[in-house]
């Protein structure tokens, strides 16, 4: 065992005995990515730190269920993908939720690469959400096909699908829109 593997499960034994500080430390280097996850699964950012929220929130209160046979990093990554998720479902169960939400937070004046930022993330909010997910999981959180397929609980070869198909259907909606 590595010293940094080590390092990561001494830090879990004292998060489950309740030390807060050593789950703060686990989170902490991973924080980024798994805000990317949220955004890129639900396009929105306020939906995107409440599913943030709810994942750190689940990954807390199941620290007992971590059995080690993966990284702590993985572990979270599916939590927090299944936050993002079913907050989608339960915004899409409610319509007209945050209708306008998008609006709210731009600042006048905003630059092309901010436009095209928006742009890519409405084309990610059309794909499906085993697709967006999987094309989250590639591109951003850098997941190999073997990790996306054991957190999709999928065969690596239907990660490969829905990576092209998602890829595609992503590449046609931005040359809709004039970016692509």
């Amino acid at each position: 065992m590595t010293r940094d593997r080590d390092v990561e499960l001494n830090l879990v034994a004292r998060a489950r005995e309740g030390d807060s500080g050593a789950f703060r430390e686990l989170v902490s280097p991973h924080r980024d990515h798994l805000w990317a996850v949220c955004l890129s699964i639900t396009s929105h950012r306020q939906d995107a730190e409440d599913a943030l929220q709810d994942a750190l929130i689940a990954g807390w209160r199941n620290l007992d269920r971590f059995e080690g046979n993966s990284r702590f990093s993985t572990w979270m990554h599916r939590i927090t993908a299944n936050a993002a998720l079913m907050l989608v479902r339960k915004r899409r169960d409610t319509p007209d939720a945050d209708a306008g939400d998008d609006e709210v937070d731009r600042a006048p004046g905003v630059s092309e690469r901010v436009t095209t930022v928006e742009v890519v993330r409405a084309a990610m909010a059309t794909l499906p959400p085993e697709f967006r997910e999987a094309v989250v999981l590639r591109e951003y959180a850098d997941f190999t096909y073997q990790n996306i397929a054991d957190h999709q609980g999928v065969a690596v070869a239907t990660v490969k699908t829905r990576l092209n198909r998602g890829r595609s259907k992503l590449k046609a909606a931005l040359v809709e829109a004039g970016v692509g």
